[in-house]
């Protein structure tokens, strides 16, 4: 299975977001990829970082989703597209997940938000598995990947062969450059994109926004835990990449015993 992780510049507006998308889209799927994922809220923008978010109400959010279901639909492309989600209890930070033939196949929210983000947010309360081509994946928001490794075995737990991580890091003012994947002295970041990976044996494909000062980069990993491939930092491109579905056996999240981890009394 060949997939896509697409990493667009910061827009400044919702139209330049789209046509960022279409490209990227369009990019993927002249490269053979049967899916493609979005950074996290690309539209209208992550709140709370150090840009200006795009005005988004409820008839923006079905315009976005109209146009980027065709698109999927033309190209042929399963397509993860992160964005706001409006609800009558307030915004939340959701994956929407649309297959090849431009049928909504529904949405993951983010239920475990940054503390930074509570007052712009409110969490999701569900999970659930997508399946394109017969390959069954996840999705973990940001947050969720780096600091609650749970959101990822419990997909990897149920069959996931691969968990996609749409999130933001980094700024587009100010911060350092990186030169160097996985360095020790660097953020993070990628350190738990490989422990993701191999504490439950599958790929975990994890997707920037293409910013001047990333703090990690669009990155796959193995189910080995090594980074197969990565964007360079900054760069507004779409990383396409070939899995081998048969290495993502899930053998370690298979092996997860919680009935022994009950508490003595």
């Amino acid at each position: 299975m060949i997939i896509a992780l697409a990493s667009p510049c910061i827009a400044s507006s919702v139209d330049e977001g789209l046509d960022r998308i279409k490209r990227l889209l369009s990019d993927a799927s002249t490269q053979g990829a049967a899916i493609v994922c979005f950074p996290e809220a690309y539209l209208p923008g992550l709140r709370g970082q150090d840009f200006e978010v795009l005005p988004f109400d409820q008839s923006q959010q079905e315009r976005v989703l109209q146009v980027v279901a065709e698109w999927a639909r033309t190209y042929a492309v399963a397509t993860i597209l992160g964005m706001e989600r409006l609800t009558e209890a307030g915004r939340q930070i959701a994956a929407f997940v649309i297959d090849g033939r431009g049928q909504m196949q529904g949405y993951q929210t983010k239920n475990q938000l940054d503390p930074t983000e509570d007052q712009f947010y409110v969490p999701g309360n569900n999970r659930r598995l997508f399946e394109v081509n017969g390959i069954k994946f996840g999705v973990a928001i940001c947050h969720e990947g780096w600091r609650y490794p749970e959101t990822v075995r419990w997909a990897a737990a149920r069959g996931a062969k691969i968990v996609f991580h749409p999130h933001h890091t980094g700024s587009d003012r100010d911060g350092v450059r990186l030169t160097q994947w996985g360095a020790a002295g660097g953020p993070y970041y990628e350190k738990a994109m490989m422990m993701r990976s191999m504490e439950n044996t599958i790929y975990f494909a994890s997707v920037n926004y293409a910013l001047r000062f990333q703090e990690s980069a669009t990155s796959l990993i193995a189910p080995s835990g090594q980074c197969q491939a990565y964007l360079p930092y900054g760069q507004e491109a779409v990383l396409v990449q070939a899995i081998k579905v048969e290495e993502a056996t899930g053998l370690l999240a298979a092996r997860y015993a919680p009935e022994r981890h009950q508490e003595f009394r």
